[in-house]
């Protein structure tokens, strides 16, 4: 007739996750009930491309019917959105065309303008992710001369970083 909403309650049984859900007491005899559940499970990220729930109906009434179960299974699909912003410090540099550093020199500024890039990689959601690989490409050199000087690399969060072979080869 009308719609409700259950009263359900979390707890273990036998070391399974059980929900129990009150349908009605008393019920009348031949009565049929349409239930629609939303449940809501976290860390499913290590789970696979599947979770799978036992469905069970059972009767307090005596002598009890069969308490038959059914088996659902529900596809899991993680879905997040990644962006990488970007920023230059300062966002604009203007190199001389006839720059030349001084050869062997430990000093930064005779290397030439000190620009620092800066990536953030952000995820939007409304998944977790892990596992995430960025490859990031720089151009240091342009017809065999220097055209960037590597110095440093660095990451915040918990992430880890492969340095590129040709970082800060004069140790300035």
């Amino acid at each position: 007739q009308g719609q409700e909403k259950l009263s359900c309650n979390p707890k273990k049984e036998n070391g399974t996750h059980v929900v129990l859900c009150e349908l009605g007491n008393p019920m009348k005899a031949g009565a049929q009930i349409t239930v629609d559940m939303e449940l809501s499970v976290s860390g499913l990220e290590d789970m696979g491309d599947a979770i799978t729930f036992q469905l069970q109906l059972r009767s307090k009434n005596s002598p009890s019917p069969t308490n038959a179960s059914v088996t659902v299974t529900v596809p899991v699909e993680a879905q997040a959105e990644m962006e990488l912003r970007g920023n230059s410090l300062p966002d604009t540099t203007v190199l001389p065309t006839s720059w030349q550093g001084l050869e062997g020199s430990r000093r930064l500024e005779d290397r030439g303008i000190k620009v620092e890039h800066v990536y953030e990689l952000h995820n939007k959601g409304p998944s977790t992710v892990s596992g995430v690989t960025l490859r990031l490409a720089v151009p240091h050199q342009l017809g065999g001369r220097v055209l960037l000087y590597l110095l440093e690399l660095g990451t915040e969060g918990g992430m880890n970083c492969t340095h590129h072979p040709d970082l800060n080869p004069a140790q300035v």
